[in-house]
């Protein structure tokens, strides 16, 4: 007899169950895109009530463009506030939609022709400062001068300092230091064939005057020096604009400064 032939005897048995359960969890998944699917359509419900024709044109052409779009530009203020997302301030460009243009590309000139004149503006500018040699302009009146480059030319601003005006006290009559100015300026100009702008702007003047005198003297300093320019053998042709601004736009923050007496005289672009 064997030692383990009173051993007892185990039986297992596996209950099979057909039927029920949950059958993972690829129900959920078609529950999440159904959700998805119901949201997207509350959606657009939502859009074709809240907008107008012309808006949801706009929408359906950013979404199916006929132009390269970048993804910059955009809609008017608020929700869909606009007139589309097409208008002129965002109206996408070929490489340049929703992005600031240079104004001066979009009168006809490239790029390359831009550059060369901002390099040849800041060649005049050099020659009144000695930056790349000697100056047109003496120590005493270059502290009269500021120049800069901007969309609109090379603007000259000549000013006035304290004990050194450019005018007589109140007239449109020149000092010694403007004429010897404006015989520099005339001599730089005259380098190009540019179109000249002159502005004039004073300081305020104290409200106990008598007469206000700010808009006439502005405009009289700005036609005298178009004057003394001609004088200069600047042709009379190439005198675009002179404009008087009064003491509508201060140099500095104290509106009494005699910095804010100046003339500001702008060397224009081409086809300006």
């Amino acid at each position: 007899m064997r030692a383990n032939a009173n051993a007892p005897v185990i039986i297992k048995k596996v209950k099979k169950v057909s039927g029920g359960g949950h059958h993972g969890g690829a129900w959920k998944v078609a529950y999440a895109d159904f959700v998805t699917a119901m949201m997207a359509f509350f959606l657009l419900m939502w859009l074709l009530n809240a907008t107008t024709e012309k808006q949801r044109k706009g929408i359906a052409d950013y979404f199916n463009p006929t132009i390269p779009v970048m993804r910059v530009s955009g809609g008017g203020d608020g929700s869909f506030g606009g007139d589309s997302v097409f208008v002129e301030e965002t109206l996408s460009q070929s490489g340049n939609g929703g992005l600031p243009r240079d104004p001066s590309l979009s009168e006809g000139g490239t790029a390359k022709d831009v550059a060369a004149e901002n390099a040849r503006l800041e060649e005049l500018e050099e020659m009144l400062f000695a930056r790349g040699g000697e100056s047109m302009a003496s120590d005493g009146i270059a502290r009269h001068i500021v120049t800069r480059v901007t969309d609109e030319g090379l603007l000259v601003e000549v000013f006035d300092l304290d004990g050194a005006p450019l005018f007589e006290p109140n007239t449109t009559t020149p000092t010694a230091v403007l004429s010897e100015l404006t015989e520099v300026i005339a001599r730089v100009f005259a380098l190009v064939e540019n179109g000249v702008a002159i502005e004039g702007h004073v300081a305020t003047q104290p409200v106990v005057v008598l007469e206000n005198t700010t808009w006439s003297l502005s405009t009289g300093r700005a036609t005298q020096l178009r004057k003394m320019l001609e004088d200069s053998a600047l042709a009379p042709e190439r005198i675009a604009r002179v404009t008087g601004h009064a003491d509508r736009e201060p140099a500095v923050t104290n509106a009494f400064a005699v910095r804010n007496n100046r003339i500001e005289l702008i060397l224009l672009r081409s086809g300006r």
